[in-house]
Order: structure tokens, then C-alpha cells, then sequence
């Protein structure tokens, strides 16, 4: 897939399938289906990402189950609304998909993100329980048509420095990986439950040469909430 094709947002992954296709939605005649990928890190710990496919690039009725897969695409947010409560979503979008089985050119790695976007929120800076350094920003990355996809990355040690004196409207690039991680959200005194949480981990971050600043619209960066 060419670099002009997915522009500013740029993803390959490689991985087992370990869901069946479910009908998402249909636009303009085209049906998508959605489905996991599961990426393993050099650690063992394994990564499991929603993707979104249409049927042009695979056979909804087949199940792809314990197939390796290789997908090019971009990463999306949109809003999950319900009463009085508003949730970030994240997902692969595919724009091309390999079922089968190739290794990946030499010096390829399985999960890479590229995005060049702007800080929409002021970054947030801590430290783990062990001591690291960690800052969390939410990235502005426009789509065609008006559209803007909310990303929240993290960067760590220098990366986390640098972001953690970066104001909002701030054009940056990254470049890292997907991840996913489960966490306990409280809904009451008495009731939990265990969601997941997807985020770009950011191995390389710097600022856009020429950029400085940008004007952002905060106000619908903050909706996605």
C-alpha cells in the first residue's frame, strides 16, 4: 500500500486472527465486518486489536480463526454514546489484508503505527510505581472529508519529557506500536468491570520541522469523552 494512500495515519500488523467476523455496518452498498488480531510482544505479553474490514477483502462466512493475517490500514476513533455517558473507541481500519502466511520483508516488525498529528489536550505527566516516566497525550490526526480521528498515545523516559512540555496545538510525529491493556472501571460503590484500553506506545517522537503551533478545535477533542 502506497504511502499517498493512508497519508498522516499508517499501520501494519501482523498476527493470529482469534475472532470470527461479525457484521459492523453498511456503507454505500459496502458491507464491513469487524474481528480481532492478536499481536505477540518480544515479552510474551500478547495484544489483541479490533480491525474493521470490508467484504471486498475477505470472505465474511469463512472463519479465519488461528490464521496469520497481515493488515495495512489506519487507526480510527469514534463515540460510543449512551445515557449520560460518552466512550472513546478505537480500531484498525483495513484497507489491505494477507491471509497467507508470507513473512513479512526482512527487518519488518509485526505491529507499527505512523502518525503525524496535534496535541488536542494538555499532556499528562507521572511516574509508575517502579519509577518510570510516563506522559499521556491525545493525539489530533485529521482524516479526509473533515473528519479527525482522537488517539491517545504514551511516551516514556526522554519521549515522555519532551511530550510533557508540549502545549496543545503542538504538531508532532510518533511512531510505535498498538497495545492493549485491561483495567477495572468503578461504575458504583459495589459494582466493577473489567474494560480494555488501546493506545500507541511511542518509541520515536518529535516535533513537525516548520510546524510550531497549530489551532485545534479542543472543544470537539474533548466531546470524544
Amino acid at each position: 500500500m502506497s504511502d499517498e494512500r493512508t497519508g498522516n495515519n499508517r499501520v501494519y500488523i501482523r498476527g493470529e486472527i482469534v475472532s470470527k467476523f461479525s457484521y459492523s455496518h453498511e456503507v454505500y452498498g459496502k458491507r464491513f465486518y469487524m474481528a480481532d488480531i492478536c499481536i505477540c510482544r518480544n515479552s510474551g505479553y500478547r495484544d489483541v486489536v479490533p480491525f474493521i474490514a470490508s467484504d471486498k477483502l475477505m470472505d465474511a462466512g469463512h472463519d479465519y480463526c488461528g490464521q496469520m493475517a497481515s493488515i495495512y490500514g489506519q487507526f480510527h476513533s469514534y463515540n460510543s454514546r449512551g445515557r449520560g455517558w460518552r466512550r472513546l473507541k478505537l480500531f484498525l481500519f483495513a484497507h489491505e489484508i494477507d491471509f497467507s502466511g508470507r513473512e513479512p520483508a526482512e527487518n519488518r516488525v509485526d505491529n507499527e503505527i505512523i502518525l503525524e498529528g496535534v496535541l488536542c489536550k494538555e499532556p499528562v505527566y507521572r511516574k509508575t510505581p517502579l519509577g518510570r516516566e510516563i506522559t499521556d497525550i491525545l493525539l489530533a490526526v485529521n482524516r479526509p472529508y473533515g473528519k479527525t480521528d482522537y488517539i491517545p498515545c504514551i511516551a516514556w523516559g526522554w519521549n515522555a519529557k519532551l511530550a510533557s512540555r508540549l502545549g496543545v496545538g503542538t504538531a508532532i510525529n510518533i511512531r510505535g506500536r498498538i497495545q492493549s491493556r485491561e483495567y477495572v472501571k468503578l461504575l458504583s460503590d459495589e459494582e466493577t468491570e473489567i474494560r480494555v484500553a488501546y493506545e500507541v506506545s511511542a518509541s520515536i517522537l518529535s516535533l513537525r520541522e516548520g510546524t510550531g503551533k497549530m489551532t485545534v478545535k479542543t472543544q470537539n477533542c474533548m466531546e470524544t469523552f
